[in-house]
């Protein structure tokens, strides 16, 4: 019995960008049957290694010509998209090209359009810790895509083939889809390093830290499978619990007046959750009443 064919056999691909989510995605093009031809990047030693990895050759970025390719990956900075592009655009390039920015749309590759490359681009909503060599770490997982037809076609080619979602965020959206991933991603983690840091400052042991980390990641578990994620959230805010919320925030207050503005905003959006979910009542009343008049953050001059 025959085995079944790779889903991207025979595609053939160079890369711009061996970072942690150039190499992912190189690295899971590879595992599903595509061939790679060549690697750029600012580190020859990265390329290099990169390169020799997965069976290709490295090249300079303004030398790179991949017109014999389906695929062109870029995978560099959103400062740097648009003078990688213009580089590119010196020699042929592959019949697609996509970039891997959730910032930036299509539109940044424009160069690349007179000579016949279909541009777009293909976000992996994923945390990228390290490089993620097995392609089974994007399964389940949202890519963002636009661009030109030929170009999602690509993108939502690619993404099949590693069983994630592809969904098509346009050029105007951009901007502020990029923004919540990086509430969702680093927000949190910024969150958690704050908690850690009142704790500290507290006089409390570390493993208290440690707890709390724990804390979130049970938090955010509880989200799983909820349409609305808000649905999960607990503490004396949700509850209503004023007496609770008023002690530690004016004792936050007069340790660490910054701080406290800050966890009165988050209060405040809690209760706007609340509101839209229509799980507000008297018991909600007074707590907002103390947050209005909570001082806010120090708006400067």
């Amino acid at each position: 019995m025959a085995l079944p064919s790779p889903p991207l056999g025979g595609l053939t691909f160079s890369l711009v960008g061996p970072g942690r989510v150039g190499s992912s995605l190189a690295c899971w093009l590879v595992e599903s049957g595509a061939s790679l031809v060549e690697v750029a990047g600012r580190s020859e030693p990265t390329a290099r290694a990169l390169a020799t990895r997965l069976g290709g050759q490295t090249a300079a970025l303004a030398s790179l010509g991949s017109e014999n390719e389906d695929l062109l990956l870029i995978a560099v900075s959103d400062s740097a998209l648009a003078g990688v592009a213009a580089t590119l655009a010196r020699h042929p390039q592959a019949k697609v090209a996509l970039h891997t920015s959730g910032h930036q749309s299509a539109a940044v590759l424009h160069p690349l359009g007179p000579q016949g490359t279909a541009t777009g681009s293909l976000h992996p909503l994923m945390a990228y810790p390290d490089i993620l060599p097995a392609a089974s770490a994007a399964a389940g997982s949202v890519f963002a895509v636009d661009g030109e037809p030929e170009a999602q076609q690509m993108a939502r080619r690619l993404v099949t083939a590693w069983s994630g979602e592809a969904v098509e965020i346009p050029a105007e959206s951009r901007p502020l889809y990029h923004l919540a991933a990086s509430l969702a991603a680093g927000g949190v983690v910024t969150l958690l390093a704050t908690a850690c840091n009142i704790a500290s400052s507290a006089g409390l042991p570390a493993a208290v830290g440690r707890g709390y980390l724990e804390l979130a990641l049970g938090a955010l578990d509880q989200t799983r499978g909820l349409a609305d994620p808000a649905a999960a959230i607990t503490g004396p805010v949700a509850r209503g619990d004023l007496e609770t919320l008023e002690i530690q925030l004016r004792r936050l207050r007069e340790a660490d007046p910054e701080r406290a503005a800050l966890v009165a905003t988050i209060a405040r959006e809690t209760l706007r959750h609340r509101q839209q979910r229509g799980e507000l009542d008297s018991t909600h009343e007074a707590l907002e009443n103390f947050l209005d008049a909570f001082p806010r953050a120090d708006k400067g001059p």
